[in-house]
């Protein structure tokens, strides 16, 4: 799994993106630490349901190194601190704090709040699960708005979509997932062009964007996850 994000982060890091694109951070780069002490903690086991996100939110993975990174889970709940460095070129209105970034990331609020309220502890957590995100960068217009990797230029998204497809094969075959939950629309279409051996399946994207995500997701999820039998 180290060697994978390795190659992902070489890989994405050759490539550049036009307007409204203005700055990248590839947290696999600054961040690569505390990702690479993730993996070793919880990256290894095989057999698992692997769930994917779509890429990094600003103040999650883009702070933390880790999928869906609200700073209170990693540190204190997965126990996965280290020193986080800087991009190479850093958006004014979204700098990059490490753990000491004051900022809450909700979809990590949620997604982990839930794991750990249902499952205690991580390594309960992580013998069932593993979480993966599909695309590695953040994105950032001018104004420090966040521009999803579905939102790109055609040209763009091809070129990034065949690495980052790439590194999730290599992760499907190094982890045989018993089946792959996309956490939202963008990372089950993903998801499903990557295997045609293993179920894929979707749950509800935890983002407070989404309107339906707001009333309740923890139970939402639930719900979708025990409908494609999933016995939680």
């Amino acid at each position: 799994m180290i060697k994978i994000a390795r190659k992902l982060a070489n890989e994405v890091d050759s490539l550049s993106f036009s307007l409204p694109v203005t700055h990248v951070y590839n947290p696999l780069r600054y961040a690569w630490e505390s990702h690479q002490l993730y993996l070793q903690k919880y990256g290894q086991k095989k057999q698992r349901i692997l769930l994917v996100g779509m890429n990094p939110g600003p103040f999650g993975m883009a702070q933390t190194g880790v999928p869906f990174g609200e700073i209170s889970f990693v540190r204190d709940w997965m126990g996965v601190v280290a020193p986080v460095l800087q991009p190479n070129i850093v958006h004014p209105k979204r700098p990059v704090d490490g753990f000491d970034c004051s900022r809450s990331e909700v979809s990590g609020r949620r997604l982990w709040g839930w794991a750990k309220q249902r499952y205690q502890t991580a390594e309960n957590f992580f013998t069932r699960f593993f979480v993966h995100n599909y695309c590695p960068l953040v994105f950032m217009e001018q104004s420090g708005r966040n521009r999803t990797p579905n939102n790109l230029k055609s040209a763009e998204k091809k070129i990034l979509f065949q690495i980052c497809d790439t590194a999730l094969k290599a992760v499907i075959h190094e982890l045989h997932p018993t089946r792959i939950i996309g956490v939202g629309q963008f990372a089950e279409q993903r998801a499903k062009s990557c295997t045609s051996t293993v179920s894929v399946g979707r749950v509800l994207h935890p983002s407070p964007a989404s309107p339906a995500a707001n009333r309740g997701w923890a139970a939402q999820a639930e719900k979708q996850l025990q409908a494609m039998g999933v016995e939680l």
